[in-house]
């Protein structure tokens, strides 16, 4: 399920594309909001898959309230004016849609998201049989660092930038961190906060609240987020861990 957020300061917008997201099942839709501020907080309190974004709204534009978002959801812009298309995908929108929006370009535009989101079956097969030395590089110190993903512990969400945190140290890159997630594969990590992801190999225990893995030789417990506990306790319930 994709939870879905709408941002548009007009009602009859707001109307068809709530209209669009009832008729797809992989869709629920948690709220909408007639501007920035309500966007900010609607995003705070819920957890966001997928933000629809219209660019001419009261305070503040869309697309300067999207600048704001240090972990910003997959957006798609919804709008009537053509001209900002090319900003909209610096800030790697997923798509720009244009009103009046027709549900089949809407469907399209939803297809892409689903397919970053979704991973097919093959390619969960193939993910499960890939070698445990997969790396990728990340940005740090003025140079590229080739991350090994068995040996990273968790990551850690500060501001504008995360900490990688391995068995052998620390890592920090300046990105977001579903930009980082969004590379992780998804058998070996587990979002449990807003500001952290773990190896699901590296959890020693889960108490309350909280997962502890070891790190340097000492317990360290991370918190679970109310919002992603549901999920990390069907991954248990599944024997997945």
């Amino acid at each position: 399920m994709i939870n879905v957020l709408i941002v548009d300061d007009e009602p009859l917008a707001i109307e068809v594309i709530e209209n669009y997201v009832s008729q797809i099942p992989q869709l629920h839709l948690v709220k909408t909001c007639t501007n920035a501020i309500e966007a900010n907080e609607a995003l705070k309190e819920h957890v966001i898959d997928l933000m629809f974004l219209d660019i001419h709204m009261p305070q503040m534009t869309g697309l300067e309230f999207l600048k704001t978002l240090t972990n910003p959801p997959h957006v798609i812009i919804t709008t009537a004016h053509p001209n900002y298309a090319l900003e909209g995908f610096e800030l790697n929108v997923i798509d720009y849609l244009m009103k009046p929006i027709s549900l089949d370009r809407f469907l399209k535009a939803v297809n892409k998201v689903t397919d970053k989101i979704t991973p097919r079956k093959t390619d969960i097969d193939n993910s499960a049989h890939e070698s445990s030395d997969e790396f990728f590089f990340v940005k740090a110190d003025k140079k590229l660092v080739k991350i090994n993903f068995n040996e990273i512990l968790y990551i850690e969400g500060l501001k504008d930038y995360v900490i990688i945190r391995q068995e052998g140290g620390r890592v920090i890159t300046l990105q977001t961190m579903k930009s980082l997630e969004d590379r992780l594969p998804g058998h070996m990590f587990k979002r449990v906060h807003r500001s952290y992801i773990v190896n699901i190999n590296k959890i020693q225990a889960i108490l309350g609240n909280m997962v502890e893995v070891t790190e340097a030789g000492k317990i360290k417990q991370l918190p679970i987020g109310k919002n992603y506990r549901d999920e990390l306790l069907e991954l248990i319930n599944d024997n997945k861990l």
